[in-house]
């Protein structure tokens, strides 16, 4: 089976913290891994116009334009629906920020089985169809599975 994924923006942009802190550190080389597990078509990504929205306002052009790039990878892009907004607001009554439970609700109409983030404050929710996890652990699990 293929896995469909969601990386949300902290995800993407996770390389360029400062690679200084090991955990920031594992956490860009295991979210590089699965980028090239995408690009050997062993996952597929999904995307959304809430990407697209919080990368259009990326301070920094290099970084915005390489993650743009992604898009073009993904299998499936997720545009704004009644559907998602709605999914988004009962997302939000679990404790997850706006923004956060967008991303959330894309990655589950799209049917993503994973929604790999750094984000401590999404991390620690369930939402019903997905798994939330931090690209290590996602990688620790894919091992235990060969």
């Amino acid at each position: 089976m293929k896995y469909r994924i969601y990386l949300d923006i902290c995800c993407f942009n996770r390389p360029y913290d400062d690679q200084s802190y090991q955990v920031i550190f594992l956490e860009s080389e295991a979210k590089l891994f699965v980028q090239s597990k995408i690009l050997s078509d062993d996952f597929e990504l999904a995307w959304s116009y809430v990407i697209d929205l919080e990368n259009f306002f990326n301070p920094y052009d290099e970084r915005k334009k390489s993650i743009a790039r992604w898009r073009d990878v993904a299998t499936v892009d997720i545009d704004e629906s009644e559907e998602i907004v709605e999914l988004a607001n009962r997302i939000m009554l679990k404790g997850v920020k706006k923004k956060d439970s967008l991303h959330v609700a894309c990655a589950v109409v799209a049917k993503c089985q994973y929604f790999l983030t750094t984000d401590k404050g999404i991390l620690n929710k369930k939402i019903d169809g997905i798994v939330l996890i931090n690209p290590i652990d996602f990688v620790r699990e894919l091992e235990v599975y060969k």
